[in-house]
């Protein structure tokens, strides 16, 4: 437990006081380094830099620093939002940070779930609502946008859904991708979701930015 206590990890920033954006009550949103896709309308580019952090942090430095914040994570049910980059792959530094942080607190991540699978059960036990990024379910729409397959974003999808109660504790996000996908993509995914029993998805347009390296 002492190795992961000291276990350092590049951060994009911590941003607080954030309501009814990315979890429930007040929200504490944690931008972590390092992503796994490569896409062409990244929101944080800055994430797949070598020199993209602002800072490294431990669990016990970070919690340290949102701990500020903790009466109104308790008075509105809110806490902390995991992000990045990809959060996910920091399975290790969210796990012993949520050990140690109190246990009334609410914790979301935002994830794009191309992570290996032992990333997602390893936080599985700590993370209450899940905001996914699906992108699309067309596994050549998504190559394209991504750089990546996306077939093992499909199976971790339906590894959550195996869960008992997790249909009220996943928002799916699926975009409207400039250049990239169609209205007739965008249903074609929701219909699948939909057979997957997802009932919360968040549907909108991607802003029409490029990747740093273009």
């Amino acid at each position: 437990m002492i190795e992961e206590r000291d276990n350092r990890v590049p951060i994009i920033g911590v941003a607080r006081h954030r309501l009814a954006v990315d979890g429930q009550g007040v929200t504490t949103l944690v931008a972590f380094h390092g992503c796994t896709l490569h896409c062409r309308y990244c929101l944080n580019a800055q994430c797949l830099s070598p020199k993209g952090f602002s800072r490294t942090v431990t669990p016990t430095e970070l919690l340290d620093e949102v701990m500020i914040d903790n009466l109104y994570f308790l008075a509105t049910g809110g806490g902390i939002t995991f992000g990045g980059g990809e959060p996910a792959i920091r399975s290790g530094f969210i796990e012993t940070f949520c050990r140690m942080a109190p246990p009334e607190w609410h914790f979301t991540i935002e994830t794009a779930l191309n992570v290996d699978r032992q990333h997602l059960e390893r936080i599985f036990p700590h993370i209450h609502e899940y905001i996914i990024d699906i992108k699309d379910i067309n596994p050549d729409i998504y190559r394209r946008y991504t750089g990546q397959e996306n077939q093992r974003v499909l199976d971790n999808l339906r590894w959550l859904l195996s869960h008992e109660g997790m249909t009220e504790r996943v928002v799916v996000r699926v975009p409207h991708i400039p250049d990239f996908n169609t209205d007739d993509d965008v249903c074609r995914t929701r219909d699948y979701l939909a057979t997957l029993g997802i009932i919360h998805i968040d549907e909108f347009t991607y802003q029409r930015r490029t990747h740093q390296s273009d």
